[in-house]
């Protein structure tokens, strides 16, 4: 099928911060398979079904290494290079996640419910402490929860916690082809340099000093194993630590925005707290957290969607916040619906790449929602949702506060 629209750009533009854009409902109805052009020139195809999204993260015929060739479409500046694991191909990326993924296990995630737990409660209870019973939940909660327990899996020490906040803050900005763009890209790059040389310098403080933590034990797997080279030790933890933290972050901020923002949800949750796990899927499903804009591909053969074909070396988008707005998949998918059941969402990707640390940012969502409604926090939001002011220059958009009242 010939090639339509290339001149439809994207990244879209926002017109609603934290809801499903338009567009995609449209292009899900009309275009499933549509021709953007991306900011730098190049194009691709943008996926916005179920079934076509998920074909695009689980079939091998899609590379993520390809993607990072110096020349080939991109739309995050951390998306380059093949040492880390978000964009290697088997063999690699199978030798890499076998190394790790024992640390990421459901039950080993499990036995750090208990310290998540009391972060939660010591965050929850100074944010309730406050004078005049109103606070900003992304400072209280949705910043801290996930720097800290991230930091403290990895061995990271409590007083260098604001130097990598500000670093990893800078790393994940959406590229463009525009001035302001191009420089917000170059800042990227430079806070990966600084995040990369302090990780390097921690990493050569383990080895002489090593403690109880995933840092340490990486570093004895790559000196007993030679199974990790140094760039991927490098690179595999700052990809932890900067996903681990902006990835949550934005999910909490997102989860307590839609409980509260829907009349009778969140009281729900204080009437029977065993509704938490599946309020807590049902907000990944729902919010726009999953962008996609990290999950681009390249076609190594051709691939049929329908009636377009993708052709090798073709550029793909499958992008899962579409994908979880899908009526023929989820019913009545534009309502949060805490009775939601069979709640296979997308949120966290599928296939090789499905998010390693998806049991710990579950873990985090529900330990925090407990730790409120185990205090009666009857929590409202401060302002309208629609007055919220959000922080979009980044992989994974929050609201730049969001206050509440008790």
């Amino acid at each position: 099928m010939a090639a339509t629209g290339t001149d439809r750009t994207f990244p879209f533009p926002v017109t609603t911060p934290g809801e499903a854009l338009d567009a995609y409902s449209r292009l899900r109805a009309d275009e499933p398979v549509a021709r953007v052009r991306l900011p730098g020139g190049h194009t691709a195809w943008l996926l916005t079904r179920y079934e076509d999204v998920r074909t695009a993260l689980t079939d091998r015929r899609f590379s993520k290494q390809a993607a990072t060739a110096p020349d080939a479409p991109r739309l995050l500046p951390i998306h380059r290079g093949s040492s880390s694991l978000v964009t290697m191909d088997p063999p690699d990326h199978t030798r890499l996640r076998r190394l790790v993924s024992g640390e990421f296990t459901q039950r080993h995630m499990n036995t750090l419910r208990p310290r998540v737990r009391q972060i939660a409660d010591e965050l929850v209870g100074a944010m309730l402490a406050t004078d005049g019973r109103e606070a900003d939940v992304l400072t209280a909660l949705a910043l801290p929860l996930p720097i800290r327990v991230i930091c403290e899996q990895l061995g990271i020490p409590a007083h260098e916690q604001d130097l990598f906040r500000q670093w990893s803050d800078g790393i994940l900005t959406v590229a463009g082809g525009k001035p302001a763009d191009a420089a917000a890209a170059a800042a990227a790059q430079e806070s990966a340099r600084n995040l990369m040389g302090y990780l390097g310098g921690l990493i050569a403080a383990k080895r002489t000093a090593p403690g109880d933590d995933l840092l340490t034990r990486l570093v004895r797997a790559q000196e007993d194993e030679d199974a990790l080279s140094t760039e991927e030790l490098l690179t595999f933890a700052m990809t932890l630590l900067v996903a681990g933290y902006h990835t949550t972050t934005a999910a909490v901020s997102h989860l307590l925005l839609h409980l509260l923002d829907e009349p009778g949800h969140y009281a729900a949750l204080l009437a029977d707290p065993q509704r938490i796990p599946a309020a807590v899927e049902e907000a990944l499903r729902y919010s726009q957290v999953a962008s996609g804009f990290g999950s681009l591909r390249i076609a190594t053969s051709d691939v049929d969607f329908g009636e377009v074909t993708v052709r090798a070396g073709e550029a793909v988008i499958p992008l899962m916040n579409a994908a979880n707005r899908d009526a023929s998949v989820f019913p009545d998918p534009d309502r949060m619906r805490l009775d939601r059941e069979h709640n296979q969402h997308l949120a966290f990707g599928a296939g090789i790449h499905f998010c390693l640390g998806a049991p710990l940012a579950r873990i985090e969502l529900q330990v925090l929602l407990e730790a409120l409604v185990a205090r009666g926090a009857e929590l409202r939001l401060a302002h309208p949702a629609k007055e919220l002011t959000w922080h979009l220059a980044t992989a994974f958009p929050r609201p730049e506060r969001l206050d509440v009242r008790w």
